[in-house]
């Protein structure tokens, strides 16, 4: 057994038995090692971003982590963007990254470089494996790492790789979620007993949950207190049934006279509201001046047994919960606007669906319509880098095979993962990607005038336009190997979504606004 071996035997015993991947030369014995190990499913990506965001992805939905093989440092940078959004996510993800052999690294071959200072700043756990015998336990502490929601990099020289190993290592016991502060849980009580509507429970992570919810509705019942989420939250549930939360607006101007009334915040693993960026003239933090945020639960710790901790201290129950009116839903016709496109999202998703959201401002007012939907779980992107969704919506489908995935992308940030298409259809994966073609980076245009730069000259729109020449998404898709189709109304979006999710495997619907 070489070191290459030890580690993927290692891996598999400690469960992480997905190996998303895009090797080279350096990871040749890790890849040869996959074919004598029994029990790890291998999936290939033509691009790192699909790879690392595939991994993420992979992580929202099963709690449990996969592993990455990425080549030698330019391989890693290429990956960075989406570990950055699964960091903040906390998403836990190992990384196998290959490295020249030790004695080769002096040389400063082309590829050399500083493999263990670009990880650091995506990743919690970093460690460059120094010889075949110590890969092995240099692989389950890396497990560990990641079953605690951590980034895990390590890095595996080729001779490392290729020499005699001794043989695999167990992962620790303790290395599992944490559980959480009864002294917050106690003190979140108090606040909520005494701050009745003018306090907040500020949700995310694992709080937004079904049960979690549930536990937030009971709260919200019996002490008058308002339940909302981040802007941007790693996985919700929704649909009907469950209870339905808003999440603070991403606009300034929208959030600021939501938040105005609130004399205290608890934070159940959310973080204290800010603004995305900065704007002139404009506050960076949403809370309103002399408002007191209370930490509940941090990303680390168990905020559903921490809810239920909480219920308990203030005697709330199911029959606390209050009633909720959802917007009325139905098959849109005519055109094609923000408001019919939403509709009939929310029509067509079906029951235990796997929304996977980069719809941008497309999608802005889709959350009312599809709080109606079928029963359905809403992955965002939390780390504001695009190009997010089509990975984490191929990783998703990995997951839950079972479940039928919707990926909503705007079309510049579709543009950047777009290789994901081509995983799904090698794997014969159940995502229907909607690519929102508005051929222009909608986004930007209003954070033009957000930051007060004027009025766009030509220069500028040419930077924000991208219609020319224009992005043919159903040929690309074609190319590919997954079938799609284009509509300009609502009609013929309704039709071409039933059908998508009809049918097994992967497809493609290009909205053309």
């Amino acid at each position: 057994m070489n070191g290459a071996e030890s580690l993927v035997r290692t891996l598999v015993a400690g469960g992480v038995d997905v190996c998303f991947s895009n090797p080279g030369t350096s990871e040749m014995h890790f890849v040869a090692a996959l074919d004598r190990v029994e029990g790890m499913r291998c999936v290939l990506g033509l691009f790192e971003g699909v790879v690392t965001g595939a991994a993420d992805g992979y992580y929202r939905m099963k709690g449990t982590p996969a592993s990455t093989l990425l080549h030698l440092g330019p391989g890693l940078a290429n990956g960075l963007a989406n570990l950055h959004n699964a960091k903040k996510a906390n998403s836990g993800i190992v990384n196998i990254v290959g490295q020249h052999a030790t004695y080769h690294i002096g040389y400063n071959a082309p590829l050399t470089s500083d493999i263990e200072g670009l990880a650091r700043p995506m990743s919690a756990w970093v460690r460059t494996s120094p010889d075949a015998n110590s890969v092995a336990a240099d692989g389950a502490a890396a497990i560990a790492a990641a079953k605690a929601a951590q980034i895990a990099t390590l890095i595996l020289p080729a001779d490392t790789a290729w020499n005699e190993a001794d043989g695999i290592a167990q992962v620790p016991q303790d290395s599992q979620r944490a559980s959480y502060s009864a002294q917050a849980v106690d003190h979140a009580a108090k606040v909520l007993r005494n701050g009745g509507a003018s306090t907040l429970l500020l949700m995310t992570g694992s709080a937004l949950t079904e049960h979690g919810l549930d536990l937030a509705a009971r709260i919200a019942g019996k002490t008058g207190c308002k339940v909302m989420a981040q802007t941007y939250n790693p996985r919700m549930a929704r649909g009907k049934g469950r209870f339905s939360v808003d999440r603070i607006p991403y606009v300034i101007e929208q959030a600021l006279p939501i938040l105005k009334d609130f004399k205290n915040i608890v934070l159940v693993e959310a973080n204290d509201p800010v603004a995305f960026f900065a704007y002139p003239n404009k506050p960076s933090m949403l809370k309103p001046q002399g408002c007191e945020v209370h930490r509940m639960t941090s990303g680390a710790e168990n905020s559903v047994a921490a809810l239920e901790a909480l219920a308990g201290a203030l005697h709330a129950q199911p029959s606390d919960r209050q009633p909720q009116k959802l917007v009325e839903i139905a098959k849109p016709t005519g055109a094609l606007t923000h408001a019919s496109i939403a509709q009939a999202i929310a029509m067509a998703i079906p029951e235990n669906a796997i929304v996977v959201d980069e719809s941008v401002t497309t999608g802005r007012g889709f959350f009312p319509p599809t709080a109606a939907a079928a029963p359905h779980d809403w992955l965002q992107n939390m780390g504001g880098s695009i190009g997010f969704s089509t990975p984490v919506a191929t990783g998703a489908a990995v997951a839950c095979p079972d479940r039928k995935v919707i990926c909503m992308v705007g079309d510049g940030s579709a543009m950047y993962t777009l290789q994901s298409l081509w995983t799904q259809a090698r794997e014969g994966l159940n995502v229907v990607t909607i690519v929102f073609a508005n051929r222009i980076y909608q986004i930007l245009r209003g954070e033009f005038d957000g930051v007060g730069a004027g009025e766009p000259g030509q220069r500028a729109q040419d930077m924000l336009k991208i219609d020319r020449p224009t992005l043919d998404f159903v040929a690309m898709a074609k190319g590919m190997g997954v079938p799609g189709r284009a509509v300009a109304n609502a009609d013929d979006f309704n039709k071409a979504l039933a059908e998508a999710i009809a049918e097994p495997g992967p497809r493609l619907i290009e909205v053309q606004m």
